[in-house]
């Protein structure tokens, strides 16, 4: 952790006792300052919508999405990136000149580029060679700085090197997602979508749907539905290659996939340590292709453009719904649209960018199509 500038030791001996003090009042003010500036951005920032996805009414079933991506930052990782920020502040960690070092697939780093712009630190995104163009030109906007390694399960311990070189603070999001958001209440996203649902004809969800990520965002909504004591039961998906669902399946906190995943944002290399697995109800787990054919279709229905981890999102969601609708049960599904698809005009938007990946999304798109006309599901056979 950085300690630069918070203030040399000084100690006496005061009778039998010996006292040790490190008084810096300009060190503390400008503490003071930065979480004032961060929580002042907050302030400015209405609460996200809580939009209603088109199903037939007669299902008796209602899907909304979240739409994080209207953030100052376009994403999600706003929230995080927020919490990371004070927690840092407050813990000692950021004094003024620390550089702020983060591992990240691009959405969290964009994210903490911003706020440390705002409080006027240096930033340095440790990122996979492959994270689009899109987001590492949004971090050299917000003034940070991009460290692209080959091998994205390296980037941890590339971070950790930089801090140590730099004498600077690893934000480690990986680590403190889950303890930094405050999952009692205090404006997190679980409570926002609770209270946006009040007057619905279904307040209480049956689902929430969320990907992993670091999975600050499923403890925080698993353990807020808990603590409210709430019957909603909490779905995490997972893309392929990612090593979440593995990791929950076979209750092993330590598994690692063997090959880096293509979708942004949540698919990670190992099971973070703030991944929470038994606060998880069920998982899903997502090919690549229908990921993309999600978000694609979820931006022909409603007009809004959005990114993969959405797509993910949304195919799990669709799927429950498609459970609630054979069963005859009404009731509501809740998931995240996570960012924008603007950050993927190159990648997931892009035909010969799928083409070169050796994803079809046909077979998804037909599922998603028969869907929306029928409310059956069925699922393509594995390629």
């Amino acid at each position: 952790m950085a300690s630069e500038g918070a203030g040399k030791v000084e100690s006496h001996q005061d009778g039998c006792c010996r006292v040790a003090s490190r008084a810096d009042t300009q060190t503390r003010a400008w503490v003071n300052e930065a979480v004032r500036k961060v929580e002042a951005d907050s302030n400015r920032s209405a609460d996200t919508h809580l939009h209603v996805f088109p199903l037939p009414a007669s299902w008796g079933i209602e899907l909304y999405l979240k739409d994080e991506s209207v953030h100052p930052t376009g994403s999600l990782k706003h929230r995080l990136a927020r919490s990371l920020f004070l927690y840092a502040l407050c813990n000692g960690w950021l004094v003024e000149g620390t550089t702020v070092i983060e591992a990240s697939s691009g959405s969290t780093a964009v994210s903490e580029a911003y706020f440390a712009r705002l409080v006027g630190l240096p930033f340095v995104a440790v990122m996979p060679a492959g994270t689009s163009q899109e987001k590492v030109e949004l971090i050299e906007f917000y003034g940070g700085r991009c460290h692209l390694v080959e091998d994205g399960s390296a980037i941890y311990e590339e971070a950790r090197r930089l801090a140590a070189e730099t004498g600077g603070h690893y934000m480690d999001q990986f680590t403190y997602a889950e303890r930094a958001i405050d999952w009692r209440g205090n404006n997190n996203i679980a409570e926002s979508v609770f209270e946006q649902l009040a007057l619905e004809r279904h307040p209480i969800p049956r689902w929430v749907v969320v990907g992993a990520g670091t999975g600050g965002t499923s403890a925080t909504i698993g353990r807020f539905i808990r603590y409210r004591r709430y019957d909603t039961q909490l779905c995490v998906v997972d893309p392929e290659d990612s090593a979440f669902f593995e990791g929950w399946v076979r209750e092993d906190g330590s598994h690692t996939a063997e090959t880096g995943s293509r979708i942004e944002g949540i698919g990670r290399p190992r099971v973070e340590p703030s991944f929470v697995p038994s606060i998880v109800d069920a998982m899903i787990r997502v090919p690549d292709a229908a990921s993309i054919a999600a978000a694609r279709w979820c931006s022909a229905i409603t007009g809004r453009l959005v990114g993969g981890s959405t797509g993910t999102a949304l195919w799990g969601a669709l799927r429950l719904v498609a459970d609630m609708h054979a069963s005859g049960e009404q009731g509501s599904v809740v998931t995240l649209l996570c960012d924008g698809g603007e950050r993927y005009a190159h990648t997931y938007y892009d035909d010969s960018w799928l083409a070169a990946q050796g994803i079809d999304t046909a077979p998804y798109l037909a599922t998603l199509e028969k869907f929306g006309d029928s409310g059956e599901w069925s699922e393509p056979a594995p390629v």
